[in-house]
């Protein structure tokens, strides 16, 4: 094993890390979690308009039916104009109802290319469209720049966009996590070669985050051997992820996919529904691993962009604009739709085929990073720049 091949295995395993700031437990902090739905959830079928008689013409198969307390798969009353899909009823619903969850219908970016790709890079990167784009700078990786007290990290394979920034940020697989490749002899002999490096902080470094994760993820998978159901998918990385914010991240990302649905996407079951069944589960779940720092919490969920509000000729929708975010926390003042909101009809549908967006997702996020690290506006600059935050009263 040479020089270069160390650094290279260093760097895939997490080993570099923000080296010269100020670490500190994050119990005192606000932790931070962003989900990213990657596909394009269709969020017209999860927060439905259900006072809308277009929706209902729009999607004569893939509707899901008006509240109804007699009917299993009807939607869950919220308000007089929306409801919420019924696989929701045991996980997100008590939340909102605790006033925990607040949903930001009409959201999303300006990028109108409808591409995949094209739009993620858009919201991870958090620049302005139009402009020549910075791939090296995420707006997580500049928002982590802006904190003296954080502790962030990546619950995911490779390092994304998002983090991207003048500080390296630790990354890690959070779904079957196996033992770590290299051993603690071995550990201890890479140590050893940069004893005398600058870059000796961040091997050590590296190699307590990597050995910390992968302890607090083996107790848990025994405690689940116990007699204990194992949680599938998003539910099982979501609990694991509560873990390790509760006892030391404050700041993290983790992306969930499948949700590009072209065919046969269902309405009240199907597709759709088993996606958003296991989200709802694991977001009930991280809530409830993080303990009583829920109260000081705030994961926001979110997606590249919408889908058609009508349906397509295979049973599913395709790709939109707007979309609905979720935001939930302990401290939030949710239990409502928030932001500005326009009546569903088929004249208020973008380019007469989608959700328009009157929020914009970068607005909506500086404002509740300002009202969680009550960061300064030249801060807020920093992390997005020339975008005035849109207050939603959700802190």
């Amino acid at each position: 094993m040479d020089r270069r091949y160390l650094l290279r295995a260093g760097t895939a395993l997490g080993l570099s890390t923000i080296a010269g700031r100020v670490w500190a437990a994050p119990q005192a902090d606000a932790r931070l979690l962003v989900i990213f739905l990657r596909g394009a959830y269709d969020a017209a079928n999860v927060v439905i308009p259900t006072g809308s008689d277009f929706y209902y013409q729009a999607r004569p198969r893939l509707a899901v039916a008006r509240p109804n307390p007699q009917d299993p798969a009807a939607a869950l009353f919220l308000d007089a104009d929306w409801g919420l899909h019924p696989v929701l009823r045991d996980t997100i619903l008590p939340l909102f109802a605790k006033g925990q969850v607040a949903f930001v219908p009409f959201a999303g970016t300006d990028d109108l290319t409808r591409s995949h790709f094209e739009t993620q890079d858009t919201i991870e990167l958090g620049q302005g469209v139009g402009g020549v784009r910075d791939y090296n700078s995420g707006f997580m990786g500049r928002l982590a720049a802006e904190l003296t007290r954080a502790r962030p990290v990546s619950f995911t394979e490779q390092m994304p966009l998002v983090f991207r920034g003048t500080e390296t940020v630790p990354n890690v697989a959070i779904n079957g996590i196996g033992k770590p490749g290299i051993d603690e002899r071995q550990a201890r002999l890479i140590t050893a070669m940069y004893r005398d490096s600058v870059l000796r902080p961040s091997v050590e470094e590296g190699f307590r985050v990597r050995d910390e994760v992968y302890h607090t993820i083996s107790d848990h998978q025994a405690q689940a051997d116990r007699g204990a159901v194992s949680p599938k998918g998003f539910e099982l990385s979501a609990r694991r992820i509560g873990r390790l914010m509760r006892d030391g991240f404050n700041l993290g990302f983790v992306d969930v996919g499948g949700w590009d649905t072209h065919v046969n996407q269902g309405a009240a079951s199907g597709y759709l529904a088993d996606r958003l069944g296991e989200l709802g589960r694991g977001l009930a779940g991280f809530a409830q691993e993080v303990g009583p720092g829920w109260d000081n919490t705030v994961a926001v969920v979110l997606s590249e962009f919408g889908r058609t509000f009508r349906e397509n000729g295979n049973r599913g929708t395709d790709h939109g604009h707007g979309s609905v975010y979720w935001v939930l926390g302990g401290g939030l003042k949710g239990g409502r739709i928030a932001g500005p909101q326009v009546r569903v009809g088929e004249t208020s549908l973008f380019q007469n085929r989608d959700y328009p967006i009157l929020t914009d997702y970068r607005a909506m996020l500086a404002d509740l990073f300002s009202r969680l690290y009550g960061l300064s506006p030249a801060s807020l600059g920093r992390v997005f720049a020339q975008v005035r935050p849109t207050n939603l009263g959700l802190l």
